[in-house]
């Protein structure tokens, strides 16, 4: 798991990364907003720390920035400020759990495991499967047999589409309207060219075929 940890006291960052990657967490340190913003806009975490007072501006403000990008990743506030206003405004902000400085390390442990379980949890149930075909909407990621599938924006919202109706023989006409957003043009095949891109993403390699055409009618996600 990869932790960005936002904090600009060397001596309680320290302390937090060493302390975390005894267990095998994979901790990125920032000393402030800039490098944190940086940071967090490169790379994929799996849950972000962050002190509510850094050197360059509020984490509150920071904390604001992250949840608008992403809605999803878990945030543990680190503060010195034991007050109640402080911890509903941190909340209030996006923070999913606060911890008040000064702390034990176990107790820190202890909340980010529960935060990675609750985030686990969640995209567990947020995975679509059929045969040996995986669909996670939670991260936007497909594999098969294990493998993975790098698939364009378009491409995924069609097998997500296909993974939402197994067995069900889908239309061009609801095709278009369900991933496009449009009427369907029968004077153009992008809907076929779109279904063979596809095909060629979860299929080529593998032993059989799950996207089958149904002539005059349209496509079917099935196992033979």
């Amino acid at each position: 798991m990869e932790i960005l940890l936002i904090e600009d006291e060397p001596k309680v960052s320290s302390f937090i990364a060493k302390g975390l990657q005894e267990y095998n967490y994979q901790v990125t340190v920032a000393g402030d907003n800039a490098a944190a913003k940086t940071l967090f806009n490169a790379q994929r975490f799996d849950l972000i720390i962050m002190d509510v007072m850094l050197p360059d501006g509020s984490g509150i403000e920071l904390c604001r920035y992250v949840r608008k990008t992403n809605p999803d990743i878990p945030i543990l506030m680190l503060t010195a400020l034991d007050n109640i206003d402080s911890k509903v405004t941190g909340l209030q902000a996006g923070a999913d759990d606060y911890l008040v400085k000064p702390f034990h390390f176990n107790e820190l442990l202890a909340r980010i495991e529960a935060l990675l379980r609750r985030i686990v949890k969640k995209a567990n149930e947020q995975v679509l499967t059929f045969a040996d075909l995986k669909l996670n909407t939670w991260d936007n990621t497909a594999e098969r047999s294990n493998i993975q599938i790098i698939l364009t924006a378009k491409e995924y919202a069609l097998l997500k589409l296909f993974m939402q109706n197994p067995n069900k023989t889908l239309s061009r006409d609801f095709i278009a309207e369900q991933v496009w957003g449009i009427d369907f043009d029968t004077h153009t095949n992008f809907i076929d060219v779109y279904v063979n891109y596809l095909r060629n993403k979860i299929e080529k390699g593998f032993n059989s075929k799950l996207i089958h055409t149904i002539i005059g009618m349209g496509y079917i996600l099935k196992e033979k």
